[in-house]
């Protein structure tokens, strides 16, 4: 039993001993994930909704925010964030880069909460103002930091949000994307900002993520993230159809299988602060897909941690992922 549960060895992951406790649960068993589950990213926001940068800074001692891409997004969506990294900018000169990456990404996220999610024509010509204005800032200091710490994926990853946002085109866009894989060519959340990019909706040709998707998952080796990108390509596919059931064929179940087999499932997965995104991932590609077995696994294994995204692109996510954990 532990074999199917667990994976082939049968051993149950090491306890993290910076796990936070599961909150209260709903009725249904399910519970947000806050801070990632872990208490050292609790202890980073507790000191970024105080202002308090130094405390921000011993926080950080534990993570690579260069690399650590669900760390820094838990800065960029904190509201508050924009009212003191401005100071941390201009007066730490030692930690300038970091600062100016956190300022940037939180820009970026800013920018958006201004925007939106309404369509584009339902947008007001002030709310495009301010969404521009806060994203060319984000773009200015993230340049910036990528220029001071040139190692840094992390940079170049939001680089590619912004230039969405801004219409940039493919072809900057493309220079971003290849700027990131040069520091991390197996960088998950880079290639999903790629993947997005390449769907209809944004300009790309139908097919076109999902054979991208492919090839870079063809690379991956065993228990990479890389293999989410497998599920994220078939939601985007999802999103893109007109048929609710679009995703519910043999071919793409074995799919799904075979890539959580070999990344997230895999006995040399590395839980990580946040790992549990990537099986949020898979939960819903597989539901989708009606899988009926390996779905049982994923679902078991996030024990009920629901993460948000990409469940919100149900109009009720919430209700979706407890009915589909079932």
């Amino acid at each position: 039993m532990f074999d199917r549960l667990f994976g082939r060895g049968g051993e149950r992951p090491a306890a993290d001993p910076h796990a936070l406790p599961a909150p209260r649960r709903q009725k249904n068993g399910m519970y947000a994930l806050r801070a990632l589950g872990d208490r050292r990213v609790l202890a980073l926001l507790e000191s970024a909704d105080a202002g308090d940068w130094q405390a921000v800074k011993a926080a950080l001692t534990s993570f690579d925010l260069g690399r650590d891409h669900h760390v820094l997004s838990q800065l960029a969506d904190w509201s508050g964030v924009e009212d003191w990294i401005g100071r941390a900018v201009e007066e730490d000169k030692e930690h300038r880069a970091t600062a100016l990456l956190i300022s940037g990404a939180r820009h970026i996220a800013w920018g958006w909460e201004a925007r939106t999610a309404k369509r584009a024509k339902n947008v007001t010509q002030e709310q495009w103002r301010v969404f521009h204005e806060r994203l060319r800032i984000a773009e200015d200091q993230l340049f910036e930091a990528a220029e001071l710490r040139p190692e840094w994926v992390t940079p170049w990853r939001r680089l590619l949000t912004s230039g969405c946002g801004m219409s940039l085109g493919l072809a900057v866009n493309e220079t971003r994307f290849d700027a990131a894989l040069r520091r991390d060519p197996l960088d998950l959340e880079t290639h999903i900002g790629w993947l997005s990019q390449l769907q209809p909706r944004w300009g790309g040709e139908p097919g076109q993520a999902l054979a991208f998707a492919r090839d870079a998952f063809a690379r991956a080796p065993q228990g990479h993230r890389l293999g989410c990108l497998i599920a994220v390509a078939h939601i985007e596919d999802w999103v893109e159809s007109d048929s609710a059931d679009c995703l519910e064929n043999p071919e793409v179940q074995a799919e799904l299988r075979a890539a959580a087999d070999h990344s997230i499932l895999h006995p040399a997965f590395a839980r990580y602060p946040g790992w549990q995104y990537d099986f949020n991932m898979f939960a819903m590609a597989l539901s989708l897909a009606d899988e009926r077995h390996t779905v049982r696994r994923v679902f078991q294994a996030v024990d009920g941690a629901y993460t948000g995204w990409p469940w919100t692109y149900f109009g009720e996510p919430e209700e979706q992922f407890a009915r589909r954990r079932v």
